[in-house]
C-alpha cells in the first residue's frame, strides 16, 4: 500500500494484555497500515505497559460491555476490533451487528461451536479422528482426561487414574468433559483462510514446553496429514483469517483432536518470523483484499518466557552515556543501549558521550558506526568529574562505573543507571 492514500487502520485490540493479545501488539507494531489500541477490564495487565493508547472498560459479561466498546470505537474512529480471549470472541461474534466496527474472526455458528468441546467433536466427528468422550457414570480405560467444556488452556485440565477420583471430580465441578487420555507428542497447526479461497495455509508445528496451556517452546513439525486435517476441519467449520487446531497422538500414535479455535495463537510467532503474518493477513481478509501466503522453510525454534516491561513516573530530557565498557563491551556495541539511544533519537532528546577513552577517539566511534549518534561528543581527562558537562537538572547518566555514578549522583542530583538498567526505560508500547 502507497503511503499517504488512506490514514492507517485503527485497530481495537480487546483485551490487549492476554498472550494473544500480546502476538497481535508484535505483529502489527510496526506496520505502517495500522494504529493499535487496547481495552480491557480495569484490572493490572500487561496492555498498558505495550499499548500507549489503552483505555478502560467493563467485563465483556457486564450488560453495558458492548456500549462501552461502542464508545471507544467512535472516541477514537475505529475500523476493526481484534477479540484477544475465548470468551470475547463468542461476546463479540454474538453481537457482531451491534459493534460499530468490524469484528475481525470466524461467523458467529463457528464461534458458538468452537467455545465447546462437546460440540467442536460433534461437528467433525467422521471427518477426525477424535477424542473418545466417557460418562463420569461409565467405568472407563484408564487413565482418563477430564477438562472444562467451555475452557481455555489448560485450566481446569488433569488426568485421572481411577473412577472413584474421576467421580469426585465430576461430582464437584460441573461442565467438565471426560475423554481417553493421549499420552502422545502434541502440536498446533497455524492455519489461514480466506472465505472465498478456503484454505490458503496451514503449518505444524509441536508443542515441546507447555505452561498452563501455553506453548512455551515449539518448533515447526511437517506432516502431510496436518493438511488433510485442516482441508476437513474448513470443510465442515468455514473459517475467515486466523485458527488453529490442536492435535494428540493416542496410545497408537494416531493423531487426535484436540481443540479448534478461531483465533490467534502466542506462538504463532513462529510462522510470523518465516513470513506469515496472522493478524495483518485477518485484517487485510477483511479490508477485501486478494490475500497469498508466501513463506519460507528454516530450522528456527522459538522459546517463550516472562519478561521485564517496565512504567517509569520520571521525565529526562538529555542523556548523557559512557564509552568504553558501557556502549563498546568486549569489543562490541551493546545493541540494547543503542536501541534506546535511538529511542532518544525519535523523541527528539539529546544524547552526550562523555568518556575517558584513551585511543584515536573518532576512529572508534568510526568503526563502530556509532559517530553519527551523538549530538555532543567529550573527552574527560582523569581529573574531571563527568558532571561538569551534564547542564540539565533532569538528564539522565548511563556509565558502566559505579564511582562514577556516584559522583554524577551527588554532585547533580539526577538519575544515574548502569547499562543493565536501561532496559526500565525502553518503552515498549505500541
Amino acid at each position: 500500500m502507497t503511503s499517504g492514500m488512506r490514514r492507517p487502520w485503527r485497530v481495537l485490540v480487546i483485551p490487549g494484555g492476554t498472550e494473544i493479545g500480546l502476538e497481535i501488539n508484535r505483529a502489527l507494531r510496526d506496520c505502517k497500515e495500522v494504529d493499535l489500541y487496547s481495552a480491557g477490564q480495569d484490572l493490572p495487565s500487561a496492555s498498558e505497559f505495550r499499548f500507549k493508547r489503552h483505555v478502560s472498560m467493563p467485563p465483556i459479561s457486564d450488560d453495558g460491555a458492548i456500549a462501552a466498546i461502542n464508545a471507544i470505537i467512535e472516541r477514537n474512529e475505529i475500523d476493526f476490533v481484534f477479540p484477544a480471549h475465548d470468551d470475547v470472541i463468542l461476546a463479540l461474534a454474538l453481537h457482531r451487528s451491534a459493534i460499530k466496527a468490524r469484528v475481525l474472526g470466524a461467523e458467529p455458528r463457528i464461534c458458538e461451536i468452537t467455545r465447546f468441546k462437546s460440540r467442536t467433536y460433534r461437528a467433525v466427528a467422521g471427518a477426525v479422528k477424535v477424542p473418545e468422550v466417557v460418562s463420569s457414570e461409565e467405568t472407563p480405560h484408564f487413565p482418563v482426561f477430564v477438562k472444562p467444556d467451555r475452557g481455555q488452556g489448560s485450566q481446569g485440565a488433569r488426568r485421572i487414574d481411577d473412577i472413584e477420583t474421576l467421580r469426585a471430580v465430576c461430582g464437584q465441578e460441573p461442565g467438565l468433559i471426560v475423554t481417553e487420555f493421549l499420552p502422545g507428542d502434541e502440536y498446533t497447526v497455524d492455519c489461514f483462510s480466506s472465505k472465498t479461497k478456503g484454505l490458503i495455509f496451514c503449518r505444524g508445528r509441536q508443542r515441546t514446553r507447555v505452561r498452563s496451556g501455553i506453548s512455551m517452546q515449539s518448533h515447526p513439525v511437517d506432516d502431510p496429514l496436518f493438511l488433510d486435517i485442516a482441508r476437513s476441519i474448513d470443510g465442515l467449520l468455514p473459517m475467515t483469517g486466523a485458527w488453529f487446531f490442536q492435535l494428540k497422538r493416542d496410545r497408537h500414535g494416531v493423531l487426535t483432536l484436540l481443540e479448534i479455535a478461531p483465533r490467534i495463537a502466542g506462538a504463532m510467532a513462529l510462522s510470523r518470523v518465516t513470513g506469515v503474518n496472522f493478524p495483518l493477513l485477518t485484517i487485510y481478509e477483511a479490508a477485501g483484499f486478494d490475500v497469498g501466503v508466501e513463506a519460507f522453510d528454516a530450522d528456527i525454534e522459538i522459546s517463550r518466557s516472562l519478561d521485564n516491561h517496565y512504567r517509569i513516573g520520571f521525565e529526562f530530557s538529555a542523556v548523557y552515556v559512557d564509552l568504553d565498557d558501557t556502549l563498546i563491551v568486549r569489543d562490541q556495541v551493546n545493541t540494547r543501549l543503542v536501541r534506546f539511544l535511538y529511542q532518544c533519537i525519535n523523541e527528539k532528546k539529546p544524547i552526550h558521550l562523555l568518556t575517558r577513552h584513551r585511543f584515536d577517539l573518532d576512529a572508534t566511534l568510526r568503526r563502530y558506526r556509532l559517530h553519527t549518534i551523538f549530538d555532543s561528543v567529550r573527552r574527560v581527562d582523569d581529573a574531571t568529574c563527568k558532571s561538569e558537562f551534564i547542564r540539565e537538572p533532569d538528564a539522565i547518566f548511563i556509565d558502566d562505573s559505579f564511582s562514577e555514578r556516584r559522583r554524577v549522583a551527588r554532585a547533580r542530583g539526577i538519575k544515574t543507571f548502569d547499562s543493565s538498567a536501561v532496559e526500565c526505560l525502553l518503552d515498549e508500547r505500541a
